[in-house]
């Protein structure tokens, strides 16, 4: 019976050996008896219930080590192989995906600065033309504010010589009325026109 439990340990331990290293490929059978007889490090001895003491305390830790090769026929190997590859497969296309999705990612961070940096640029430029606008808007303004400056300063010297005239023909009016009237009072007679007002 004990020997019954250790085989099926056995199988049990192996089938989970094969399983936690499925991306090692399984050795090759071996060709020759003689080479398993040669070789008793890795061969599993049966042991008797009644030997158990003598041969060794921790039975399972041998079947432990045993290759999983030398258990199973060609169709579980092939399964082991068949998924193996499947495997291999799946983290080839796992791998393919991450790359891909960082080079899209990549791709977009570098068209996300690009467009940033062309908006920045064309910010600056449309800044720099309105300042440049501004400028001339103020050079105009400038110019239109002593443009008027000059006009209203011809406009008040004009005047003031309309002024300076009219103050001028008035004192030759007094002036050459003073001296009518001198002379009417000279001649002891009196004016024929009164302003316009009286006809002689």
């Amino acid at each position: 019976m004990a020997a019954e439990d250790a085989k099926k340990v056995e199988v049990e331990a192996t089938k989970d050996i094969a399983e936690e290293k499925a991306v090692v490929p399984l050795p090759s059978p071996p060709a020759k008896q003689d080479k398993l007889a040669a070789d008793d490090s890795k061969a599993i001895v049966p042991v008797k219930e009644g030997n158990v003491r003598a041969k060794s305390l921790f039975p399972v830790m041998i079947l432990c080590y045993r290759e999983p090769a030398a258990v199973g026929g060609s169709t579980e190997r092939d399964a082991y192989l068949q998924k193996v590859v499947s495997e291999k497969r799946l983290t080839l296309i796992n791998a393919w995906e991450e790359s891909e999705k960082a080079r899209a990612e990549n791709r977009a961070a570098k068209n996300l600065a690009y467009i940033t940096s062309w908006e920045n640029a064309k910010k600056a430029a449309m800044e720099a033309e309105l300042r440049k606008m501004e400028e001339q808007l103020e050079k105009k303004k400038a110019a239109l504010e002593e443009k008027l400056k000059n006009k209203l300063a011809m406009v008040h010297k004009s005047a003031e010589e309309k002024r300076a005239l009219t103050e001028a023909k008035r004192g030759e009016e007094i002036i050459m009325a003073e001296e009518m009237a001198a002379k009417y009072r000279a001649k002891g007679e009196a004016p024929t026109k009164l302003f316009g007002l009286l006809k002689a």
